[in-house]
């Protein structure tokens, strides 16, 4: 890679427990993949911000996890930048096809929504990231695109990418355009091979081209001419063409009227610490719902890892997600109380149905927002235990910059997941899949519809100044390791790397987000690190204990840089997955 200063640090993500975090004192990346961090850190010599080195990460990201992400997918994006009231989100995700209502989709498919195609929503990462650069950033799309770019043109495999193209071989063969680039020679590549993505780099190319062809316009909106072509020029008529041969329901119609939503962020408070979530058009809000709810204990005294934090920790993570599936969707088509499911007064009526002594066996009853908002509203929707099996996740990027300047980035849907669009080299986002195909559901398909998005970067602040940004894959693990990492630095006092590396547990006692929205009622999956005598204790108290490895990327990816009292940043990466912080 160039453009490194020779007083870079680089550290990998730590297996020993308690390991010290990265360390610099102007510029950080942290990300879910070690090229995509060095890729951003290149942004910082050539005079970018923190913005520029988070964009250009997380569409390196789309370049290197393909088994995870994809630049036709989506990407939520928190942003702060010193001047700012509060952060901003931009939502980076798609719609659901304007054409095409439940009903319709029923008596196509019933309840099923099958693998690929029939997933579709407008693609609206491309969007999400030009939008940030233009809006936010300081740089051109061809300098945040040059180590993508590099990187399409070859980078080797690695072991979980090559695991995944290999399990998902008889998937990939029937889709041509998709065959061609990851299974090079007729077989999935092996770990150390080199990957090249010659239309993925070729398209990347013609945007910068457009770019150019635009500069007299200004930078902003040279920027937005190549969004534009995506969208309502000939690369949009490319896709539509695409949807059309494979029987999509997206037209023209769908990608000319999309527009990525930009609104602030989701706020409550703990321990005095400002808390920054996405909107409930994603599950975003679960992170400051469930730290209100645990506000009223004494966490600290709990000790990380104990019976008594990790059982408190579930049952609240249960109460909020309980409202989650009662209210949470896309709040343009849904009406949502946000204010009161964020009131500090219900998170204390909800936290007093813990008890200490028995966990709940299944999802606790939704609670009553509505009067903490002043009004009255319909009771929260009530789900149904189901079966089924997760799917492939996402990925995250964070970067801090000695300015103030913060990045927060959730880039998701796996390009192996549909097929690729040919001389495009990208997927059209199959994010339709954290829709329900049951009435009644708060998120259930309707025309335009956002579903209800795993992915949630998210933010702390502190006297008004960006603290830690914060994030990572896992899909409903997410916010569950996000909120067990912010207890431990802030509860605990652990340093950013231990607080990531801490054994986790994860609750799989609500349905989760993706169809068929498995749900295991009790269900408490238990790192191995975790002690015997808790695990049994926890299990004594009505958790169904599931073990995991001791590292396990099922227990989600954390990310995060903090900004310590010094002006120094320290940066953290999960060692459950292929992780790095870099800084300088």
């Amino acid at each position: 890679m160039r453009d490194i200063p020779s007083e870079t640090t680089v550290q990998p993500a730590a297996v020993a427990q308690g390991r010290p975090a990265v360390l610099g004192s102007r510029h950080m990346v942290s990300s879910s993949h070690y090229l995509a961090s060095l890729a951003g850190l290149r942004m910082f010599p050539r005079g970018g911000s923190a913005i520029d080195a988070g964009i250009a990460a997380g569409i390196a990201l789309n370049v290197v996890e393909r088994h995870l992400t994809d630049f036709g997918g989506v990407a939520p994006i928190m942003v702060y930048l010193p001047g700012m009231v509060e952060p901003e989100t931009i939502d980076g995700l798609g719609r659901w096809p304007a054409s095409l209502d439940l009903q319709t989709y029923r008596a196509r498919y019933g309840d099923d929504m099958p693998i690929g195609i029939p997933r579709s929503v407008t693609p609206g990462a491309p969007d999400a990231w030009l939008t940030a650069l233009a809006r936010y950033g300081r740089l051109t799309l061809a300098d945040v695109l040059a180590p993508a770019i590099e990187l399409c043109d070859g980078f080797p495999v690695f072991p979980r990418l090559a695991v995944a193209i290999e399990r998902l071989e008889g998937r990939i063969r029937q889709w041509p355009s998709s065959a061609a680039v990851f299974l090079p020679g007729g077989r999935p590549p092996r770990a150390g091979e080199i990957l090249v993505q010659p239309e993925l780099g070729r398209f990347f190319r013609r945007l910068v081209a457009i770019e150019s062809a635009h500069s007299t316009r200004g930078r902003a909106a040279a920027i937005m001419a190549a969004r534009d072509a995506i969208y309502r020029g000939d690369i949009a008529r490319e896709i539509v063409a695409f949807m059309e041969r494979e029987g999509g329901a997206l037209g023209a119609e769908d990608l000319e009227g999309h527009r990525a939503t930009t609104e602030p962020a989701v706020h409550t408070t703990y321990r005095g610490i400002d808390v920054y979530a996405c909107g409930p058009w994603s599950q975003g809000p679960l992170v400051p719902m469930t730290l209100n709810i645990l506000e009223g204990s004494d966490v600290a005294s709990m000790g990380p890892g104990s019976l008594a934090f990790l059982h408190r920790f579930t049952e609240a993570m249960k109460l909020a997600c309980a409202d989650r599936e009662g209210f949470f969707g896309d709040p343009e088509l849904v009406d949502v109380p946000i204010r009161g499911l964020l009131d500090k007064e219900y998170a204390r009526e909800r936290a007093r149905l813990i008890r200490d002594d028995r966990a709940w066996p299944e999802l606790p009853p939704c609670g009553d927002p509505w009067r903490y908002e002043g009004r009255s509203g319909p009771p929260g929707y009530r789900p149904r235990a189901a079966a089924g099996v997760g799917a492939p996740d996402t990925s995250y990027v964070c970067a801090m910059d000695a300015e103030g300047n913060a990045f927060s980035a959730t880039p998701s849907d796996p390009g192996l997941g549909s097929p690729l669009v040919p001389d495009l080299g990208i997927i059209v986002s199959t994010r339709g899949a954290q829709l329900w195909t049951t009435p009644g559901h708060p998120s259930a398909i309707a025309p335009r519809k956002r579903p209800r998005l795993t992915p949630n970067p998210a933010l702390l602040m502190r006297g008004g100044r960006a603290l830690m940004p914060f994030g990572c894959p896992g899909e409903d693990a997410q916010c569950q390791a996000m909120v067990q990492v912010v207890c431990n630095i802030v509860d605990f006092g652990m340093n950013t790397q231990a607080a990531i590396e801490f054994p986790r547990v994860i609750s799989a006692s609500f349905p989760w987000s993706f169809h068929p929205h498995a749900y295991l009622p009790g269900e408490l999956r238990v790192e191995g690190r975790i002690a015997r005598p808790v695990r049994d204790g926890l299990a004594a108290l009505g958790h169904r204990i599931v073990d995991l490895p001791d590292f396990t990327p099922a227990a989600a990816g954390v990310c995060a840089i903090r900004r310590l009292d010094t002006g120094s940043l320290e940066g953290g990466a999960d060692p459950r997955r292929e992780s790095y912080a870099v800084g300088w």
